[in-house]
């Protein structure tokens, strides 16, 4: 029997992690998950539902222990119950909102830090020659990104095609005095932790950087979840704020398939602490006006969206990540989802349910 651990496991990519590993690799899947993101973020971003999913898909393939990642007696029952049966740790449970951050910052670095902590230690002690990777993000990099000349067009900010992140941000990029957040401290320290155990245990670690992750099952909201959310809002009607640069900010954004294979190249060849930068790339990316205008394309009318001059804490102007790295040590893997296509299916997946949550707000 090979397992695989997942935290977060109800969540966006823990769940797609559980479902790929299971039925494209044959892997037991493990999930912790304690529906924190309930408490962050309110009753419409729960996991439940997707918990309720993936038990009904995966059947006696899926074992779920509803475990707080901070509990060490608890993480360690877990690991030790599967010991070196245990072949891919996958750890994605996070808070992952630079605002809910600043509401409660002991919270935020406990889940973050902490929670890494433990589960890196419990996998050492019980199953050392795990692969084990971790759901990093770009926020480790603070507000460095602002730093490099941009240009203002029509719709978008982008970089001097002459600098040499022209392609996208590479690891190289310091993480070093900036300023990052308070979500983003916490997430340099556990990405640090897992570099650490890495080279200096040995153990197989990668921190995947991750710009924005999507997909048609990410339970958006107001604080986390750009186009899932975005795209609620399309069309539901409800209000759409947009903070800061005049609308122009650039993401890139990754589908959770995307993401998993690259999690699933990593696994079939590991390395130790290793680090990328992983998002859409050039091949996926937009401006906030650019998503506001698809989403508005797709839905067939005008969405309510207002605009605040304040951006958020340490938040980034332009973020495309360099995708070199990792294609140089994984060549097959690529892009196969862009923007439009992500929107597209998210409202393709979740308008029956969005129209019955709010028939009033649509025509």
């Amino acid at each position: 029997m090979s397992v695989a651990i997942i935290s977060g496991s109800a969540g966006l990519i823990g769940s797609e992690a559980a479902v790929f590993f299971a039925e494209s690799r044959g892997l037991e899947i493990v999930g912790i998950d304690n529906d924190m993101r309930r408490r962050f973020f309110g009753d419409d971003a729960s996991t439940a539902g997707n918990l309720a999913r993936l038990q009904e898909r995966l059947g006696k393939k899926y074992v779920h222990f509803d475990d707080d990642i901070r509990d060490q007696a608890a993480i360690a029952k877990i690991f030790r119950r599967y010991g070196r049966d245990v072949s891919l740790v996958v750890h994605t449970a996070a808070q992952p909102s630079h605002d809910w951050a600043a509401l409660e910052p002991s919270t935020d670095f406990t889940v973050n830090a902490n929670g890494t902590a433990v589960m890196l230690e419990e996998s050492r002690r019980s199953s050392p020659d795990a692969v084990f990777i971790f759901t990093s993000t770009n926020k480790v990099y603070g507000d460095t990104p602002n730093r490099l000349p941009l240009v203002e067009l029509e719709k978008r900010w982008e970089i001097d095609p002459a600098h040499s992140y022209a392609n996208g941000i590479r690891e190289d990029m310091s993480i070093d005095s900036s300023l990052h957040s308070l979500f983003g401290a916490s997430k340099v320290a556990a990405d640090i932790l897992v570099q650490e155990y890495g080279r200096y245990f040995g153990m197989r670690t990668a921190c995947f950087r991750g710009g924005c992750l999507t997909g048609p099952n990410h339970a958006g909201t107001a604080l986390h979840g750009f186009l899932a959310y975005l795209m609620k809002c399309a069309v539901t009607g409800q209000p759409y704020t947009v903070h800061g640069y005049r609308g122009k900010q650039v993401r890139d954004n990754i589908h959770s398939a995307d993401l998993i294979a690259a999690f699933d190249a990593f696994f079939a060849s590991p390395r130790s602490g290793e680090v990328y930068n992983i998002g859409g790339g050039r091949d996926s990316n937009c401006s906030m006006m650019e998503a506001i205008e698809l989403c508005e394309d797709i839905v067939g009318r005008p969405m309510s969206a207002t605009y605040s001059d304040v951006n958020r804490v340490g938040d980034h102007i332009w973020w495309i990540s360099s995708l070199e790295r990792f294609q140089s040590h994984y060549p097959h893997w690529k892009i196969r989802r862009n923007v439009p296509a992500i929107l597209r299916e998210i409202y393709e997946h979740n308008l029956e349910r969005w129209q019955s949550e709010s028939p009033a707000t649509i025509s």
